[in-house]
């Protein structure tokens, strides 16, 4: 407990094991962290049960009651912030220090939503005459079924769980098989704020999709929030409509990055290397396209290589460490074969491909990248760089939003009738101005497009987990 390392799911308040077992890697070494309970079907069906009794205590609660049980929560998780960072860096790989920012930024989720939950206002809406008073007001959706990714192991659990528990809804949270250990830790450091048992179940599992289906297939569970892939996200979305569930997708995204001719280049060059290398590349909002005005492209190619080339990549632990390992074998081999197919339609490297072994991918820089290449159309999920460059505002618009993902866009530019022309012509959910790191608790985060439905974070995170009651009264 001295580590809030555990090895088994954890149910209405108590860790619940099986036989069946496997084991939780270090993306680093390639060891055996520990070895996890992976879920039966009886423990699903536990899970949910332990829900809904749950959620029948939660919606008798009030908003304080629930404001101060989050304070609790956020509270206990600063006070483990080096532990909970430590096993971070141990089963996900990320730099220390960036799992240390990762803790703070969830941890401001928990303090934001309990915060809102006193602030989850009705209507008293105007009559159309004296015989009647019409007003409305908003109550908890419900049971909630979540399945979380493992790129950001406590930051995508916080904001999911914390306005859930803020508007009185129950939570059974499904992280990812390669990250369960910061999720079983939340939940325990919850239970022991005082949750109510059984409002924040986590399954831990290696088979998402078996689990998923029984989660979707439920009509206990009322709401589905999910963080991944587009792909699977429609799958999701489809077994969801069977029981007619509110869904909150957050999936696939391709960010571009542009540099105008006017921008600050060395503001730029900062903006980029944090929108691109945070997370080892690892990051739905991660900058994946980068649009160089022609005329400053040499400047900008010579600044940023030299900032590129001073990366360290090394075991999350080392001191000064910028880039750790990516996640598992496969996602390297994946990045190398977005590479290579890029060289050979004709892109060229900047910076040499070194084999640094396991899954640590050196970052490099991929110029004169065309739509004809693979890594223009993929998320790459790595430390690598894909330049293409533009002559003009209304070509590099036209570039940035032909792609049927929308969420996070990024430009550095000083003409501020641009910036208002380009913020508003970009079609995506979010959008960076002069800025790299846009993620923010207090502001709604999300997609349009086919990265997504629905907001986390800002007091729109909230609606997502409550439903509007009408009232009309005759008097």
């Amino acid at each position: 407990m001295s580590d809030l390392i555990f090895s088994d799911s954890f149910i209405n308040g108590e860790f619940y094991k099986t036989a069946t077992r496997f084991s939780v890697d270090d993306p680093a070494t390639g060891k055996s962290i520990i070895e996890v309970s992976d879920i039966d079907e009886q423990g699903v069906n536990t899970a949910i049960n332990a829900a809904k009794g749950a959620f029948v205590k939660l919606k008798a609660t009030n908003a304080t009651e629930r404001s101060d049980t989050l304070m609790r929560w956020y509270e206990l998780v600063i006070k483990h912030k080096q532990t909970l960072a430590t096993l971070m860096t141990k089963e996900q790989g990320k730099p220390l220090k960036e799992s240390l920012g990762e803790i703070d930024y969830g941890a401001g989720f928990i303090k934001w939503f309990a915060e809102q939950a006193k602030r989850s206002y009705g209507d008293v809406i105007p009559a159309t005459d004296n015989q009647h008073r019409l007003t409305s007001y908003k109550q908890p959706i419900g049971v909630v079924a979540g399945i979380t990714p493992w790129n950001f192991p406590v930051a995508m659990v916080t904001r999911k769980v914390a306005p859930a528990y803020a508007a009185g809804c129950s939570f059974i949270l499904k992280p990812s098989e390669h990250t369960p250990l910061c999720a079983i830790a939340l939940a325990y450091l919850a239970d022991q704020a005082g949750f109510v048992k059984g409002a924040f179940n986590v399954l831990v599992s290696q088979n998402a999709k078996d689990v998923g289906k029984m989660l979707t297939d439920s009509e206990v569970v009322r709401k589905f929030t999910f963080t991944g892939s587009t792909e699977v996200g429609k799958q999701l979305l489809s077994q969801c409509a069977e029981t007619i569930k509110k869904t909150s997708m957050e999936l696939g995204g391709n960010a571009p990055f542009i540099i105008f001719d006017n921008a600050d280049i060395d503001d730029a060059i900062d903006g980029l290397m944090a929108a691109k290398f945070r997370n080892s590349g690892q990051a739905c909002v991660a900058a994946n396209r980068i649009f160089i005005q022609r005329s400053i492209m040499d400047k900008v190619l010579n600044k940023l290589t030299s900032k590129v080339a001073g990366l360290k990549v090394a075991n999350g632990f080392e001191d000064e460490v910028d880039i750790g390992p990516l996640i598992y074998p496969e996602a390297k081999q994946k990045v190398q074969q977005l590479i290579n197919d890029a060289l050979s339609k004709g892109a060229s490297l900047i910076g040499e491909q070194r084999d640094l072994g396991g899954s640590f991918q050196n970052p490099v820089i991929v110029n004169n990248v065309t739509p004809e290449m693979n890594i223009y159309h993929q998320e790459v999920f790595g430390p690598v760089l894909s330049i293409i460059p533009f002559d003009d505002e209304a070509e590099v618009l036209a570039l940035s939003n032909d792609v049927p993902y929308g969420l996070a866009a990024y430009f550095y530019s000083q003409n501020i009738k641009q910036i208002y022309r380009v913020s508003e012509a970009l079609e995506f959910g979010m959008v960076g101005v002069n800025e790299g790191v846009i993620s923010n608790p207090v502001a709604p985060f999300g997609g349009v497009k086919q990265s997504g439905l629905g907001r986390e974070g800002g007091h729109q995170g909230l609606d997502e987990y409550l439903e509007e009651k009408y009232v009309c009264i005759k008097v």
